[in-house]
């Protein structure tokens, strides 16, 4: 089954009264408990978790507890136990078709990416409105051909996808955006440098690598560590 909803777990509280920060945390403990699953561990302390990510325990227990009820005292985790669980509360303990649009040299990229994948993230289609493109089978992904966007519409509904990928110019993005709701996308990932007009119904998550950049850059000014190679004051 693809895109069916999740039951909330006993004892969590209303997803409208959690934090976001904790919400993205556990995306970060899920990737933990996954290094100690390939290690053979079966519990782990929320200590050993807290310390791998630089938190404090209490602060791994907080966030856990925003969810409900886990470990047992003195004993730990269950790693296979809470890994399987926090998938439930993600959303990916079931996979997910995703289409992508824009089959540049970031689209590209991505769509060689094989951590998509190994997360139960399927790309079942790449879009561009580059007729040169329209055909071509992109590195990584030579099941799937790049195909027109007058085809979104039909492919959505075929494959049930709720998630995209927006991959475009930023002028670009906004049509774009509007094309994959309007056939029935609920989620969008978009990489292009600029903020999106969607409804309230709509999830949508921006990655811009140059405002990364930027917030380092700024971290390293806060903390006073000029970057190497800065002209020497005279």
């Amino acid at each position: 089954m693809v895109g069916r909803p999740t039951s909330k777990p006993a004892g969590a509280i209303r997803a409208d009264h959690i934090p976001g920060p904790a919400v993205k945390r556990l995306s970060l403990y899920l990737r933990e408990l996954e290094n100690h699953l390939r290690a053979g561990s079966q519990t782990v302390s929320s200590r050993k978790l807290g310390t791998a990510l630089g938190l404090t325990d209490a602060q791994v227990r907080k966030d856990l507890a925003y969810f409900g009820q886990f470990g047992h005292s003195g004993i730990g985790y269950d790693v296979v136990e809470l890994a399987a669980r926090i998938r439930r509360i993600l959303g990916t303990d079931h996979p997910w078709n995703v289409v992508l649009v824009g089959a540049g040299h970031l689209g590209t990229a991505l769509a060689a990416y094989r951590g998509f994948s190994r997360k139960g993230f399927k790309l079942v289609a790449v879009f561009d409105n580059d007729a040169r493109k329209l055909g071509q089978k992109l590195p990584g992904l030579e099941h799937v051909p790049v195909v027109g966007m007058d085809q979104i519409a039909a492919i959505v509904r075929e494959h049930t996808v709720h998630l995209a990928i927006i991959a475009v110019p930023a002028a670009a993005a906004q049509d774009v955006a509007d094309r994959l709701i309007a056939a029935g996308v609920r989620g969008l990932l978009n990489f292009a440098p600029v903020a999106l007009n969607c409804p309230e119904t709509t999830a949508v998550s921006a990655v811009d690598m140059a405002v990364q950049l930027e917030q380092l850059s700024f971290q390293l000014g806060r903390a006073g560590r000029p970057p190497r190679g800065s002209p020497k004051k005279r």
